[in-house]
């Protein structure tokens, strides 16, 4: 008789349990409306945890992304301002923003695989570099303050975020297309088998003819591109970004992705499991918000605490299979 893996299915019962307690504690978390905003601010957390998903299996890491979102949001803004007196306030100008921030995500995804490929630096050093570089460009442009959207396009953009079919809005739309995508992609596409072998032993991957640097590099720009597309969502829900916006994103997507079972030392991904992490993560401070158990104020302790629990679990689950 087969056994059940726990180590697999415990954060879907974690999920169910969540959304149980949930329900008990306060009827308003059932309501559609609640539910949306829990889904669709979850979504942007959800899109760069998908691809922090290949950047870990391949044995690497991304600490700047909640800055890089920041600085690819300014300049996006930024963008828009300058182009609305000369190509007006209309779709074409929100486009040409979107495409900014897109292009510049996937440049800065690119510019980190670079440097750790290429320049053989470890990733942990890498990003957390360009994370206080990212983090300072930001609060540079918006001299200290806040950068603001021009305020007919941030009527014009609004629907983007606050828009969608019924009360499921475009940014879980989205999230959901990109979910499943990246869940196909890894476990049915020979980009998705090479980014396993390289985690689990990239010299073996090597000696079988994978090339090694070019799939790493590619993983690093494909954060980069989800995290313009987060922005690109984000962008009209405030109309706005500064020197705080994203801070410890990179914190909740690494704790999704763990939490989810991909193995923070490379070698097996699990992009589905990652959503469930993302939606494990929003129920507890959407909980913590509803209820009075713990202060919301807590919710980064919460997300450490998890996060150190799963590495202790994962690495118990290695011992017992190495045995």
């Amino acid at each position: 008789m087969k056994r059940i893996d726990l180590h697999l299915l415990g954060p879907l019962i974690a999920l169910v349990g969540l959304f149980i307690l949930g329900a008990l504690l306060n009827p308003a978390f059932l309501a559609p409306a609640n539910l949306s905003n829990v889904l669709a601010r979850s979504a942007f957390i959800g899109l760069i945890a998908v691809g922090m998903t290949f950047v870990i299996t391949q044995g690497g890491l991304d600490l700047s992304v909640g800055s890089m979102a920041a600085f690819l949001a300014g300049i996006a803004i930024m963008a828009m301002n300058a182009l609305a007196p000369i190509t007006g306030v209309n779709w074409g100008t929100v486009l040409l923003g979107m495409g900014v921030a897109l292009v510049g995500g996937l440049l800065a995804g690119a510019v980190n695989g670079a440097l750790v490929t290429k320049a053989r630096i470890e990733p942990f050093i890498v990003t957390l570099g360009t994370m206080g570089i990212f983090r300072s460009l930001v609060t540079w442009l918006a001299d200290g303050g806040t950068l603001s959207l021009d305020s007919g396009l941030r009527a014009l953009y609004r629907p983007v975020y606050f828009g969608g079919i019924g009360w499921i809005t475009w940014p879980i739309i989205v999230f959901a297309i990109v979910a499943v995508i990246g869940e196909w992609t890894m476990r049915h596409t020979r980009f998705g088998r090479h980014v396993e072998a390289i985690g689990s032993n990239d010299r073996v991957a090597r000696y079988s003819a994978v090339d090694v640097e070019r799939v790493r590099l590619l993983t690093y720009a494909l954060l980069g591109a989800l995290v313009g597309l987060a922005t690109i969502l984000y962008v009209p829900r405030l109309g706005s970004a500064s020197g705080s916006t994203g801070v410890l994103w990179e914190l909740e997507a690494i704790a999704a992705v763990i939490i989810g079972g991909t193995a923070l030392k490379g070698g097996r991904g699990r992009v589905w499991g990652t959503v469930v992490g993302v939606l494990i993560l929003s129920l507890i401070d959407n909980i913590l918000n509803l209820t009075d158990l713990v202060s919301p104020y807590l919710n980064g302790a919460i997300q450490g605490v998890i996060i150190v629990l799963a590495v202790v679990l994962q690495r118990e689950k290695r011992t017992a299979d190495e045995r």
